[in-house]
């Protein structure tokens, strides 16, 4: 199902080349040897509204912080009910929550995503060319303070959300495991993230 979506709000400040180069390092993951995963990030308020919504049950898993050449990215955070377990995040319905520390393209944050899913699984060239014309036009222009959520609805949709508000779904059964596999699979590029992001949770093999 198609969505009509809003006009992207004016930018708050001016877009740098240096924000250029980060853009593709927003949403998923930065380069792993130019990353670091370890700093905490700083807790989460409360269940945010977006996720309770659909996940009422949901708790706080584990948060963690990525930066880039020591610029601050962004703060992640995984939501999740009780019966999360890491070996079968692809089955259970959860939220990751990113929010930025500076200002990025959505464009070139849906290009990073195709490149990034495809490290996770097989991704053929006409799925990756749908994948990303559909994040494309999901995929807001982030400044600072800007949260985007992702809702995994397992096996039906991957719903996206800036500062709470729906931007549209990505309806594909096969691109909600690679897309959140970006963070939470084993073959993720940042494993230390990954175990951030997994701290309170079961981690099953």
């Amino acid at each position: 199902m198609k969505h009509r979506l809003p006009l992207r709000p004016p930018m708050a400040q001016p877009i740098s080349r240096r924000s250029v180069v980060l853009a593709g390092l927003a949403w998923p993951l930065a380069v792993p040897v130019a990353s670091q995963a370890q700093t905490p990030a700083q807790p989460a308020a409360g269940l945010p509204p977006e996720v309770s919504q659909t996940l009422p049950q949901a708790k706080l898993l584990g948060s963690g912080r990525l930066t880039f050449f020591g610029m601050h990215v962004y703060d992640a955070r995984l939501w999740a009910g009780p019966e999360f377990s890491a070996a079968s995040f692809a089955r259970i319905p959860l939220a990751l929550e990113l929010e930025y520390a500076r200002t990025l393209y959505g464009r070139l944050i849906a290009e990073r995503s195709i490149a990034e899913m495809k490290k996770v699984g097989e991704v053929s060239d006409a799925k990756a060319e749908a994948w990303q014309a559909e994040m494309t036009r999901l995929f807001a222009d982030v400044n600072k303070g800007d949260r985007l959520t992702g809702v995994q609805v397992p096996g039906e949709a991957a719903r996206f959300y800036l500062n709470g508000r729906h931007r549209g779904d990505i309806r594909d059964a096969e691109f909600v495991p690679l897309f959140f596999g970006i963070w939470l699979s084993p073959r993720s590029s940042e494993p230390k993230l990954r175990a951030a992001l997994l701290g309170g949770g079961k981690t099953g093999s």
